[in-house]
């Protein structure tokens, strides 16, 4: 398995995951659609926050399953964390090398759950 590496816009918000990247969705809720956010998710136990642990403010909405986190510096949404489930969303254009025309991306309805 790769070490990856991302952050905000700012770099105050720093961390790393291990995962082979090979696929990634795009979702099309109200949030992500207007982002332009590509997610893979990950284990928890594969994600360490180098960094901004007190950086950053949280966002829910909707069914409130997913804790949006944004750096208080810059704004940017490098990552998520599931509530109700046990994995971290990582938005794929936050992350160090990643070229995400050569993942396998699928689209994903979130709009009408």
């Amino acid at each position: 398995m790769k070490t990856h590496t991302g952050s905000c816009h700012c770099g105050a918000v720093t961390y790393e995951f291990d995962a082979e990247l090979k696929e990634a969705i795009t979702c099309n809720c109200s949030h992500c659609h207007r982002k332009g956010l590509v997610l893979a998710f990950i284990p928890n136990e594969n994600f360490r926050l180098l960094s901004g642990a007190d950086a950053q403010t949280e966002y829910l909405f909707n069914k409130k399953t997913i804790r949006h986190l944004f750096c208080l510096t810059c704004g940017l949404q490098s990552y998520a964390e599931g509530i109700a489930f046990p994995q971290i969303a990582i938005n794929l254009r936050c992350v160090e090398g990643v070229e995400i025309e050569k993942l396998a991306v699928t689209p994903y309805n979130g709009k009408d759950l």
